[in-house]
């Protein structure tokens, strides 16, 4: 049966809109994102080279998902998404209650969900709904936001999130809501005083009850092996078997390394499988080690671009809720980047954080891929189309 004129037309006008859209799209930051993965994926080869299971095209299952995403996303203007903060925050609380009943647990942390032969961690998915309900949070209380009084809201708003995770327990991503809740705040026009005073003086009060509990034996309420996640970081013989060890193993694999690398496939700590999690939590050790400190340093500045395209979509959106979005995304990938290459140099806890479109993952990948696909719906649509 042949489609009458005004189907045709309709159908015409809709790819002529979407070809618009196609062309206001952010091509730089695209470029930049499959540079990134597809050096990913070389490296992730040779860091599970040692596996039975064939990473490398589950890797590609979810970045061809992701990638579908990304177009499907750009079908609609992103403002939408403000009428429905509250349906994002319960939905998050949901997903992170309902892994604590039902959810698997993985290396001590009951923090994914089986799903036939894949695993899904609701709190990757979480930190993009989070970010969508504190955008509309703060949107709503942009000039309110200048003294400690004004503040508690706020911060009480990611308390839940963070202490179900606690719960996990999953230390990497309550920090990663710590920091997109300061990134988001900076942007909305917190009081940086009251930030600087609140965010410092705890970073610096953990950091001497740190000191006090490896020192004097203080209380703590932590496990002995998350403990020591923070304690090598002064004393790397302090758990020379546990957190100690992957550390020191990532070291040795950072410095075998040298200026050019030692080819893929050709590090003798990755191909030896010497690192625990080398295709997850110290993949960045893997590709400093066999590409050297110039591959590591233009994986970096990859990043940097990236992150600053990030910021430029926040700086030119139609609104605030734009730009408190783009800023939660650009936190949250800025903390991953800072959190694991810091981690595998000695200089971070070991959180077990994945590094960006980079580590084996498949939520960390769906979810930074919706990252992009938001960022460019916010740029598409900074200002507004007339078809």
């Amino acid at each position: 049966m042949q489609k009458t004129q005004k189907e045709r037309s309709c159908g015409t006008a809709l790819m002529q809109n979407f070809y618009r859209l196609l062309k206001k799209m952010d091509f730089s930051m695209l470029l930049t994102v499959t540079v990134i993965i597809v050096l990913g994926l070389f490296v992730l080869d040779s860091a599970a080279a040692s596996k039975e299971s064939n990473y490398v095209m589950k890797q590609l299952l979810f970045v061809g998902i992701g990638t579908v995403a990304v177009f499907a996303l750009l079908k609609f203007d992103y403002s939408v998404l403000k009428n429905y903060p509250k349906e994002f925050y319960i939905a998050s609380m949901v997903l992170l209650v309902a892994v604590l009943i039902i959810g698997v647990e993985r290396g001590g942390a009951k923090g994914w969900f089986a799903i036939g032969g894949f695993t899904l961690q609701p709190a990757e998915f979480c930190k993009i709904l989070m970010i969508l309900s504190y955008a509309q949070f703060l949107s709503a209380r942009r000039e309110n936001l200048q003294t400690f009084q004004e503040l508690i809201p706020c911060i009480l708003f990611m308390v839940p999130p963070v202490l179900l995770l606690m719960m996990q327990p999953d230390l990497g991503s309550s920090l990663v809501f710590i920091f997109i809740m300061v990134g988001m705040l900076l942007i909305a026009g917190a009081n940086r005083k009251i930030l600087l005073g609140l965010f410092g003086g705890s970073t610096l009060a953990l950091i001497i009850y740190l000191i006090g509990v490896w020192k004097f034996n203080w209380w703590c309420p932590l496990k002995t092996y998350q403990l020591n996640r923070f304690l090598v970081l002064f004393d790397p013989s302090l758990d020379p078997r546990g957190a100690g060890y992957n550390v020191a193993q990532s070291k040795i694999a950072i410095g075998n390394g040298g200026l050019w690398g030692e080819g893929l496939h050709m590090g003798s700590q990755s191909s030896g499988a010497f690192m625990p999690e080398q295709w997850t939590d110290f993949i960045f050790a893997v590709l400093s080690e066999e590409l050297g400190f110039i591959g590591a340093c233009a994986l970096l500045l990859l990043y940097a671009f990236l992150l600053f395209r990030g910021l430029r979509v926040a700086m030119l959106s139609k609104d605030l809720y734009g730009a408190l979005v783009a800023a939660g995304i650009v936190s949250m990938y800025l903390f991953h980047i800072l959190e694991n290459a810091g981690m595998t140099m000695g200089l971070m806890p070991v959180t077990g954080i994945p590094l960006p479109f980079v580590s084996y993952g498949g939520s960390s990948m769906l979810t930074n891929l919706v990252g992009i696909a938001l960022l460019q719906n916010i740029y598409v649509h900074r200002q507004r189309l007339i078809f």
